[in-house]
């Protein structure tokens, strides 16, 4: 999946099942760079993570320092999910 289907994909998940309004490309894509920077400008996740900050995004998973990179640990939901566990 690239960017653009990312911003696609997202979009229509936001809208739900069509009860409410459904975000713009423009918004999905001002959000993704907010949480996850870009190449001018680092995200919350960079940020954080430069102050040595864990981030923690429930049962998706972890991000945390590492001696100057990041390392992700994925939670069990997610786990689960690419196992084939769950629904």
């Amino acid at each position: 999946m690239d960017r653009t289907q990312l911003v696609e994909s997202t979009r229509d998940r936001a809208a739900g099942n069509g009860d409410g309004p459904r975000p713009t490309a423009d918004d999905v894509e001002r959000v993704l760079d907010a949480v996850f920077g870009t190449v001018e400008h680092p995200g919350s996740i960079a940020e954080a993570l430069s102050r040595g900050e864990e981030v923690a995004l429930g049962s998706f998973g972890r991000f945390r320092p590492d001696g100057g990179t990041a390392a992700f640990r994925p939670g069990k939901a997610l786990t689960e999910f690419l196992h084939g566990e769950t629904g």
